[in-house]
């Protein structure tokens, strides 16, 4: 996906995002590649989920920023190092809920039964020093139908808002899932009054 900051009547491309999708046995493994002009070293980030119902083994992220690496089972433990600072934080969480990896929420929203002024909300874990770590919600607040324009013509979408906990609610979050496939063809990110778009490549 090309990765898009909008400013007014301007659209700066910030870099791509690559995503690879793999069925490992009983496991998914998604694989992200995030490319920055501007970064120093390579932006990896790798989510182990069972393929049965998306549950959570392993996430890890490793940038010019940070190293984290999470590890779930009976507990989540984990870490997370500041490249600046050199700070590392241990993480040792104890959940009393159920819930998806937070950086995996993206890929269950397709697969949900989308349809016309659907609801519901997600529990997810995130990771964040700097913020809120543990459980949290992702709320899909309203769903429609939607045309979207392609090169190659018009296609049916789901038009899904989302916000989440991580934001504290204030980003304004749309998918734009092609109906008969599930493609993620496009999202949005709108922030107090910051606009981001990720657009699907070659369509």
């Amino acid at each position: 996906m090309k990765w898009y900051m909008i400013q007014d009547t301007l659209k700066h491309e910030i870099g791509t995002i690559d995503t690879k999708i793999q069925r490992n046995g009983e496991n998914i493994i998604i694989i992200t590649d995030v490319n920055l002009p501007q970064s120093t070293k390579p932006w990896v980030d790798s989510t182990v989920v069972k393929m049965k119902n998306f549950s959570p083994i392993y996430h890890s992220s490793y940038n010019q920023n940070r190293d984290m690496a999470i590890n779930y089972g009976m507990k989540v433990t984990g870490y997370h190092v500041d490249h600046k600072s050199g700070d590392k934080i241990e993480l040792n969480e104890s959940p009393t809920i159920s819930f998806f990896d937070s950086s995996a929420y993206s890929q269950v929203i397709r697969f949900l039964p989308l349809a016309e002024g659907y609801t519901c909300t997600l529990d997810i874990f995130d990771f964040n020093p700097n913020a809120t770590t543990g459980t949290m919600a992702v709320h899909v607040k309203d769903v429609s139908s939607a045309q979207f324009t392609t090169k190659t013509g018009e296609r049916e979408v789901w038009k899904v808002y989302v916000t989440d906990d991580i934001s504290d609610n204030q980003a304004n979050i749309y998918y734009y899932i092609e109906k008969s496939t599930g493609i993620l063809l496009q999202q949005e990110v709108d922030i107090t009054g910051r606009k981001m778009v990720m657009i699907r490549e070659g369509i």
